[in-house]
């Protein structure tokens, strides 16, 4: 690789004393406080605030259009490209700001439980909390891996440089940069700590299924202890990280996995838990998990007895925790299993018309994969204030950078050849809209889950939905037999009739981008 001449390098921010390599948890947390980058809770967590930006900032992420990737990239809204002399420039002011700063944080790590895959991955951060979210969510290198040795991704992140758009090619004064050649994420002008956690997975969505023809997800992942795997996938809020952490099952991750040839493997060394409305009873593994170590993203916290509101969304409704995967009593580690034998898809519909669960057949998997329908939370993206119907193809647009069809044929080959049961599973609403209709209870859900990973649904009768051609379960163990047709939710079934044409018809209207798709696949969504 050839290094662009930067005035102050890597290396030097490296080696300044001001640098603090590879400091504890305990020793980061002590330096956050003294800080005054955020403050305990009564669990012993530490809570921060993130400022303007409460999630990610998709229109201000960028590709650096580099000869190596520039004809694999699916450029667009998603991928937009940055020319090269733009970002060296600015990547030079960056650098220029960190080395004035009295102090810095380093650390190492690596993306990818399965040793063969693993890439190694540096840290600069000017913030320490931001070095402790980087521990816990990459997985943490030790005395015998060798992986370091490789090259690695740097992580360059620079919250208090706010670039002007007008002379640094930016949308805004955020950035998020990724340079393939001169692998390095560049990172400015926002707080908000999941933007290193997502542009790693966009470094890896391209190397693996390029560079190593292993399929990258954006899904949770757990097994019994007799190997039966299940994957979940679904878009932020849509419940992977809290129907993964199942107390019954070993949880491989909550996020990020990929598939090889071997099996699964989790990405990540850490989860990334959504806590608005969290409470011991429904979700005890999450809640447990919040101790010391964990970083609270933009929760209220008492100021007299540092007790947490998870209820409070004054902040955002994107409030997160963040924690080590180990944090989670039964977490396989290291986080690699067998093939999977369940998919669910999760999605969370805003028109409330959506079965709660329905089993897919081969080409409506691959249909409803490449569509990635689903709801976009409150807080998820900037400016995001209530549910969104959209279609995130693959669940994971956003950090795809190879065109959708790549991933899709990939799955669709790994489904038919290790024989998958497919559900798609709505924990979205019931009963009406978004507005009018409920969140479909989570306990229904857990039990719905259940029942598909136990194999209970496989021999009971199902009814075809008329209009999506869903097949839906007419009975599942702990659910009421009406929860499970939609129509029958509703008070008014002509007002179901109407909304649910009108979802068919948004299906419709997206799945028209997609060229080249077989007939079956095409024919497999709604009528």
């Amino acid at each position: 690789m050839k290094t662009m001449n930067i005035p102050v390098h890597l290396e030097q921010l490296l080696s300044r004393t001001a640098t603090k390599h590879d400091l504890s948890i305990a020793q980061l947390v002590e330096r956050s406080l003294e800080r005054g980058e955020g403050k305990l809770t009564s669990s012993g967590a530490l809570s921060v605030e993130t400022g303007a930006y409460t999630g990610r900032s998709p229109n201000d992420k960028f590709i650096v259009k580099e000869r190596s990737v520039a004809d694999r990239i699916d450029w667009g809204k998603v991928n937009q490209p940055i020319e090269k002399p733009v970002f060296t420039a600015l990547y030079k002011k960056v650098l220029a700001h960190l080395h004035e700063k009295k102090e810095l944080f380093a650390s190492r790590g690596y993306a990818g439980a399965d040793q063969s895959f693993r890439l190694p991955i540096h840290i600069i951060n000017e913030f320490a909390w931001h070095q402790i979210f980087a521990r816990q969510l990459f997985i943490r290198p030790d005395n015998s891996d060798q992986s370091l040795s490789k090259e690695p991704f740097t992580i360059v992140s620079a919250p208090s440089f706010k670039a002007d758009p007008k002379v640094d090619g930016t949308h805004s004064e955020a950035f998020v940069i990724i340079s393939f050649e001169e692998r390095v994420i560049l990172i400015g002008g926002t707080e908000y700590a999941g933007e290193m956690k997502k542009s790693i997975f966009s470094i890896m969505n391209y190397l693996l299924p390029v560079e190593e023809e292993v399929l990258t997800m954006h899904c949770s992942g757990n097994t019994s202890s007799t190997g039966e795997v299940a994957l979940f996938f679904g878009l932020s809020g849509t419940g992977k990280t809290t129907l993964s952490a199942s107390p019954d099952r070993l949880l491989i991750g909550d996020d990020e996995h990929a598939w090889s040839e071997d099996g699964i493997f989790n990405i990540e060394g850490g989860c990334y838990a959504k806590c608005v409305g969290l409470t011991e009873d429904k979700e005890p593994q999450i809640w447990n998990a919040i101790k010391f170590g964990t970083v609270l993203e933009n929760v209220s916290v008492s100021d007299e007895n540092g007790e947490p509101d998870y209820h409070n969304v004054s902040l955002t409704e994107n409030t997160r925790a963040a924690y080590p995967l180990h944090y989670i009593p039964n977490a396989l580690e290291p986080s690699v299993a067998g093939h999977p034998t369940t998919i669910i898809f999760l999605t969370a519909d805003a028109f409330g018309v959506l079965p709660p669960i329905s089993k897919l057949r081969p080409e409506q998997a691959m249909y409803h994969f490449l569509s990635g329908y689903t709801s976009k939370l409150a807080g998820t993206e900037r400016g995001v204030t209530e549910p969104e119907a959209t279609f995130s193809t693959c669940f994971g647009a956003p950090f795809l950078p190879l065109p959708a069809y790549h991933y899709a044929e990939m799955l669709g080959n790994l489904i038919k050849k290790h024989d998958v049961n497919v559900y798609l599973v709505n924990t979205g609403w019931s009963g009406g809209p978004y507005g009018t209709g409920q969140r479909i209870d989570l306990h229904y859900t857990r039990s719905m889950v259940s029942a598909a990973l136990n194999g209970e649904l496989i021999e009971i009768e199902t009814i075809q939905d008329p209009i999506f051609g869903l097949d839906i379960p007419k009975q599942c163990p702990g659910v009421p037999d009406a929860v499970l047709q939609p129509r029958t939710t509703w008070e008014n079934v002509n007002a179901y009739e109407e909304k649910a044409v009108e979802l068919a018809s948004k299906f419709k209207q997206n799945f028209a981008k997609f060229e080249g798709i077989a007939e079956d696949i095409l024919q497999a969504g709604p009528k």
